[in-house]
């Protein structure tokens, strides 16, 4: 188990790892100097504006690593690392998942909360409006945050990307398994994430006993209240764990 952690941290650490190093330096040397006083207020600026496109570009090297580790693990020659080893097709899964999971999660929030910190040196420093006698007056007001509220969000959050990343992996996996033989496979499988998507929606309908339903249509409109996050929270990860259960069994399967 050990080993696949490791094959799955180093798959895509090249590419993930030196985006990140770059954009954490920046931010570091930003906020510093912000700290301390010593920015300008144009590159003050411009720091938030660069902590903005850093969270764009540190997304698209995510997804870029994660590409790199779903080849890692369904294509040859470095897929016989997964498929040679004694362990369980599910240790294999839960290692790939597992490893994308919390290396997203760690490097968007650092650069996400180094923007935010950016942008609150600016504020505290900077932003206000112009008084009579022609003086800046701080006039900045933080809302104080649930603590419970902010937990159910980030449980949401990992549970739904958790749910995207098994849709993805189904699919791939259906297609290096069950469809490799058959003609516009590629399409086939397009065809199986746009239904898997419907029916992740469509399971949805499960929380109407817990919010208020309206209908306009041929549309039904779920709206959730505060109580009922937890249980989206439940099905979403039941959904996840459920797309885990049949990717694993048909990685079995996989044709290298």
């Amino acid at each position: 188990m050990k080993a696949q952690f490791k094959y799955a941290f180093f798959a895509g650490l090249h590419v993930r790892g030196i985006t990140f190093a770059v954009i954490f330096a920046m931010n570091v040397i930003f906020i510093t100097l912000g700290s301390l006083g010593l920015l300008p207020f144009a590159v003050h600026i411009m720091a938030v504006s660069l902590g903005g496109i850093a969270i764009a570009v540190m997304f698209a090297a995510n997804i870029g690593s994660d590409v790199a580790l779903a080849n890692w693990m369904f294509s040859p020659p470095k897929a016989y690392l997964h498929a040679l080893t004694p362990a369980p097709r599910w240790k294999t899964l839960l290692a790939g998942i597992a490893t994308m999971t919390v290396m997203d999660f760690v490097t968007m929030a650092i650069a996400i909360a180094s923007l935010v910190w950016l942008t609150l040196i600016l504020a505290s420093g900077n932003a206000g409006h112009v008084s009579i006698e022609g003086n800046w007056v701080l006039e900045t007001n933080y809302p104080f945050i649930s603590v419970s509220r902010g937990i159910l969000f980030v449980l949401l959050m990992i549970a739904s990307y958790l749910l995207i990343l098994m849709i993805i992996m189904f699919c791939v996996t259906m297609k290096k398994s069950l469809f490799y033989k058959l003609p516009a496979s590629g399409f086939l499988t397009f065809l199986l994430a746009c239904l898997c998507f419907y029916v992740a929606g469509l399971l949805q309908l499960a929380l109407i006993p817990f919010s208020e339903v309206q209908r306009n249509g041929i549309f039904i409109v779920i709206t959730l209240g505060e109580t009922a996050m937890p249980m989206l929270i439940l099905l979403t990860f039941l959904k996840a764990g459920a797309l885990f259960f049949l990717t694993s069994k048909l990685m079995e399967r996989i044709n290298l």
